[in-house]
């Protein structure tokens, strides 16, 4: 039993489209690792469900049913409960899985183009263009979102010490010593060695004593 014939067992929608199927059996034939394969056979096929849901062809969906698939995953509940919310998506699936769905559709995309099957790619990619203003840089259609640190509140730095007070001496030392080592990340750790370099430790440790 081939691989493709497993995927379209497994995602009935692939064996509906022929481009999809071909498609998904060049990627398996140049000996792409066969994770790589499910998960594009994945993305695929809730992109095609979408399109047969809608009474759209897929070989000729354009910008906006593309968009129709973004507002669908960034509205879908995440897989753990509904209740779960990312963050950085507001939505149930993190920005990061949403790009992950539309890498293929876009190769898909790119694979019509090379067969003559359309002239554009409506997923489309961010690019560089010189002399462009804001360094020429243009977002692809779902910008990539970089999550900041994440930083306690005086309340929330508060109640860890509240709690490390009830840990052994050990423990305290660790954090004391995990403390002051974000804070210099780029102290040479030789300089621990010097006079007064545990400074800031002992107070740490004084204050959850």
């Amino acid at each position: 039993m081939s691989g493709t014939t497993v995927l379209r067992e497994k995602w009935p929608v692939l064996g509906r489209h022929e481009q999809a199927a071909v498609w998904l059996q060049i990627w398996t034939d140049l000996g792409r690792a066969p994770r790589t394969i499910d998960a594009y056979a994945r993305g695929l096929a809730e992109y095609l469900v979408m399109c047969e849901r809608e009474d759209v062809d897929p070989v000729t969906a354009g910008r906006a049913h593309i968009a129709l698939y973004v507002r669908e995953l960034m509205s879908r509940p995440h897989r753990r409960g509904v209740n779960v919310v990312a963050i950085d998506s507001g939505s149930g699936l993190a920005n990061a899985t949403i790009q992950q769905r539309l890498v293929p559709v876009r190769l898909f995309y790119d694979f019509l183009m090379e067969e003559g099957l359309r002239e554009s790619n409506p997923v489309g990619r961010g690019r560089y263009t010189p002399g462009r203003r804001r360094g020429g840089q243009q977002h692809g259609l779902v910008p990539r979102l970089t999550k900041l640190p994440w930083i306690s509140s005086e309340q929330q730095w508060l109640g860890i010490h509240q709690v490390a007070r009830e840990e052994p001496v050990r423990n305290r030392v660790m954090l004391a010593l995990a403390y002051d080592g974000a804070l210099r990340r780029e102290a040479d750790f030789r300089s621990l060695a010097q006079p007064g370099a545990l400074a800031p430790e002992i107070g740490l440790l004084a204050s959850m004593s």
